[in-house]
């Protein structure tokens, strides 16, 4: 099930579950779409995958009762700024690759 992270990893910015601008990688690390756009070239610097607008899981009950009342999203903050020097160096032999 995924985890739906409540802040960006970068710069801190609240994400609540509806929140339409959370980007997410393959691996779950989430980030506002201002620093996915802006700051990280939309690479993750975590795995160096891409990313992709998180889905928004319903508030109520739809059906089967799978839904955010049921399984809430993440309470506990991960914050942990990216290294943009490092960030750099990963752009750079990304981009070096043929897909």
């Amino acid at each position: 099930m995924l985890e739906l992270r409540n802040c960006c990893e970068h710069c801190n910015t609240h994400l609540s579950a509806a929140a339409k601008n959370a980007r997410i990688c393959s691996f779950e690390c989430t980030f506002c779409a201002d620093c996915v756009d802006n700051i990280l070239d939309s690479i993750c610097p975590n795995c160096g995958g891409d990313f992709q607008p998180r889905p928004i899981r319903p508030a109520t009950n739809l059906t089967n009762n799978i839904c955010l009342a049921a399984f809430p999203a993440a309470s506990q903050s991960l914050h942990r700024p990216v290294d943009l020097a490092s960030h750099k160096a990963l752009v750079a032999k990304i981009r070096l690759l043929h897909p």
